[in-house]
């Protein structure tokens, strides 16, 4: 991977002058890259890594597989169209597993919030056979992040 993209992706705060200075490149030459990048449709975006348990609001994560009926015209595209639409989902991802087709990430306030989205938008889109939610109880690491817990869990003070 190029420098500059693995810069990005490893953090995506790093400021122009940061990774110029890092690469032994001009802030220009970096700018220059990173719009190249952006036009080329190479870098869709940056996102930063927030750890939800250490703010105010409620936050649910969950992991969706579904079985679905591939479209005789498109395959698994138009279902997959149908689906990334919603801003509820985060992720969508075709599979090669047996089980299911698709894993789908969604998130919300609650786990209602999230059944109900299953239950009224993702279940009755056509082609789709059958889903299985499984919510996300605790996060020990997010794309490369390692999520530290300051709070003692009070399983791991037993002696």
């Amino acid at each position: 991977m190029e420098p500059i993209l693995e810069l990005l992706s490893d953090n995506c705060l790093y400021s122009t002058k940061d990774m110029a200075a890092m690469l032994d490149m001009t802030e220009e030459e970096i700018e220059e890259k990173i719009k190249s990048y952006k036009d080329d449709g190479i870098l869709l975006g940056c996102q930063a890594i927030i750890d939800h348990d250490k703010t105010d609001g409620e936050h649910v994560c969950a992991f969706i597989e579904l079985k679905v009926n591939p479209q005789p015209d498109r395959g698994f595209d138009r279902i997959a169209e149908n689906i990334y639409r919603y801003p509820e989902v985060r992720s969508l991802y075709l599979m090669s597993s047996s089980g299911y087709d698709l894993l789908v990430t969604i998130e919300g306030s609650t786990m209602k919030e999230i059944a109900y989205f299953v239950a009224r938008k993702l279940a009755p889109i056509e082609g789709v056979v059958s889903t299985s939610t499984h919510f996300v109880l605790k996060k020990y690491k997010s794309k490369g992040i390692i999520h530290r817990n300051q709070r003692l869990d009070e399983r791991e003070n037993c002696n």
